[in-house]
């Protein structure tokens, strides 16, 4: 088995993902869509486009019914979430029936990681739809699918949101699609450059101000008694589960965390880091049995916030808003104790959590039988796990 230099360490591909980095979902009602992502998750907008104004489309980009679409945030990354109207991908031919992710992004640590990984890619007979560098969010990437359509990218070094929550101006956004030849010059000297040719550097989007922070999140007042902290586990439904895991395991090189057999079918759990997992695959025969959108073959998208206690007052403020709540058997969802699941104004599942099993250096999980029961009448506090906050910190100020 070949075997690369990857930061000085030998691995089976030439790239080591990292974690889940954004995703985003193609949709009908798109106001309402920005709606329920800002005021009622609290996301933040950094960035807006139309496609139509954008150069390079092929001929027809005028028939495009809605071309906008939005860069959402909840931390320092200049994005962890992408809306994209449908028609988009429905007039420039990219729509396939069943996926309405626009992307999952998988983050890898350096710029070379995403250049040989491309190679790597190719090699291993995975069609690439395009490698280059994308604005707005500066990322460096690689797009391709996966077996079952949906798109895939490896990236580096995207666009970091600092205390002042202005992103990037317009005039220092240079995107391109092709070869990227190695070694590319530092993002300090595209800053030097800016300031020589008298780009005003603090031009760029700002996240407005709060409108009514009236919930004490932490000792910090928030419009909502939660913050998320951390994107996590997408599910899918696949057509076929075998398939799709080889895929994410074998040329992607996710480890596979836990098999369940749920009804009959089995139910793969594949992880990039040390949480449980950041990918969940179900036979698609399931999607009916368990009440889900027909529209959509993603199950749903994990979120976590800052404790249970926020948890907790997530499920009565979402009843406050009128949000429907939907439930799914916990057995689907191992590693995760309590959550919350939300529906979208498209019928997306929004699973809320505050807790993630952690995966340690034996790299086995813990036993089903020592996992405590979900949801069990939400008292106002509960026992730690062993590993209740062992995961890494949220970064910066929650608001």
């Amino acid at each position: 088995m070949n075997s690369y230099d990857v930061g000085g360490v030998r691995l089976p591909r030439p790239f080591k993902i990292r974690r889940l980095g954004h995703t985003g979902f193609n949709v009908s009602s798109f106001d309402k869509a920005i709606e329920f992502y800002t005021r009622i998750l609290g996301f933040r907008v950094t960035d807006s486009i139309d496609v139509k104004t954008m150069p390079g489309l092929p001929e027809g980009v005028q028939a495009i019914e809605d071309g906008r679409g939005t860069f959402l945030t909840y931390g320092s990354d200049h994005h962890a979430f992408v809306l994209l109207h449908k028609s988009v991908d429905d007039v420039l031919g990219r729509s396939i029936p069943g996926i309405t992710l626009n992307q999952i992004t998988w983050q890898v640590n350096t710029l070379s990681e995403v250049v040989e990984g491309g190679k790597f890619l190719t090699g291993q007979g995975t069609e690439i739809d395009r490698i280059g560098r994308d604005m707005p969010g500066s990322n460096w990437h690689v797009y391709f699918r996966g077996p079952d359509g949906t798109s895939n990218e490896i990236y580096y070094g995207i666009e970091q949101i600092g205390w002042n929550r202005k992103s990037k101006p317009q005039e220092m956004r240079v995107a391109f699609s092709g070869m990227i030849v190695l070694p590319q010059r530092p993002e300090s000297l595209e800053i030097a450059d800016a300031g020589a040719h008298g780009v005003n550097i603090d031009s760029g989007h700002q996240i407005p101000a709060p409108l009514s922070p009236t919930y004490p999140v932490g000792g910090v007042l928030l419009e909502r008694p939660f913050k998320v902290v951390r994107l996590g586990p997408l599910r899918l439904f696949v057509p076929s589960v075998d398939e799709t895991a080889a895929f994410y395991r074998d040329v992607l090189g996710l480890t596979l965390t836990e098999e369940v057999v749920f009804d009959g079918m089995r139910c793969f759990f594949l992880r990039s880091g040390s949480e449980h997992h950041s990918l969940a695959l179900y036979p698609l025969a399931l999607r009916e049995r368990l009440g889900f959108s027909r529209h959509s073959q993603c199950m749903s998208l994990g979120l976590q916030v800052g404790s249970y206690s926020q948890l907790r007052d997530a499920l009565r403020f979402f009843g406050r808003q009128g949000c429907k709540i939907v439930d799914f058997p916990a057995e689907l969802h191992p590693g995760i104790d309590c959550t919350v699941n939300v529906l979208d104004p498209e019928g997306h599942c929004i699973q809320l959590y505050y807790y993630m099993e952690q995966i340690g250096w034996d790299g086995l999980p813990r036993p089903a039988h020592l996992r405590r029961a979900s949801n069990a009448n939400w008292p106002e506090s509960i026992e730690p796990h062993s590993d209740t906050f062992a995961d890494s910190a949220f970064q910066g100020p929650v608001d």
